[in-house]
């Protein structure tokens, strides 16, 4: 037993990742092209994917949203869990990244599960709700511009059905959320937003210090 989350080592990573990740081998081929890019920064961990598509299956998602998508490495492991009749909206700005995205989608026999919505988040959002396609949503991730969080969780939580479930990655910012010298707009964004949530009687919530934190946020009614 222990009473503090152990550190991350690399050996425990390597161990981690041998030992209890179940990547397919068209999400590791995308994930290794994606860390050859300019901004494969913006990647989630393997583990971490595992991880959203344990908790997508567990709440029994049959609708699910993605604020920031990138190569699409996250939307393979959500819509990997949702049933064939299932569907998560992705939410990009880039049509150059989101090609990469759509190539390994349609390879993985998942792109019939996957509405790409390229454009500005919160407008997405609006046409959702113009179409009546806004709700209910089972299970959101939440990964774009940081200063943008707050507004995206008010929206998305709106489109929530009760117990569903909100996903918001870089949580911990690399650690400069605990830093009190640590105030660049990023950071204060995320931490606002930490704080928030932790107060938030609307929701029941948990920060998983999994690769840059994974803070989740399920909502109650």
């Amino acid at each position: 037993m222990s009473t503090r989350t152990i550190a991350m080592t690399d050996q425990i990573q390597e161990y981690l990742l041998a030992s209890t990740v179940r990547e397919p081998e068209v999400f590791r081929r995308l994930r290794e092209e994606t860390a050859r890019m300019p901004n494969d920064n913006l990647q989630i961990a393997p583990e971490q994917g595992q991880l959203m598509a344990l908790l997508a299956e567990s709440i029994g998602a049959r609708r699910a949203l993605e604020i920031g998508t990138f190569t699409g490495y996250s939307a393979l492991w959500v819509a990997s869990v949702l049933p064939e009749d299932g569907k998560l909206i992705a939410c990009d700005v880039s049509e150059e990244w989101t090609q990469v995205a759509r190539r390994y989608w349609q390879e993985a026999g998942l792109a019939h599960k996957i509405d790409l919505r390229l454009g500005p988040a919160i407008e997405t959002l609006d046409a959702l709700s113009r179409d009546g396609l806004d709700a209910p949503i089972d299970f959101a991730f939440i990964d774009a511009d940081k200063t943008g969080y707050d507004a995206y969780y008010e929206r998305v939580l709106t489109m929530l059905r009760p117990g569903g479930l909100i996903a918001f990655d870089n949580a911990l910012q690399h650690g400069r959320v605990a830093d009190p010298n640590a105030q660049d707009e990023n950071t204060k964004a995320i931490r606002a937003l930490n704080a928030k949530i932790h107060g938030d009687e609307r929701v029941t919530c948990s920060l998983v210090p999994i690769a840059d934190g994974l803070l989740l946020a399920r909502k109650r009614s």
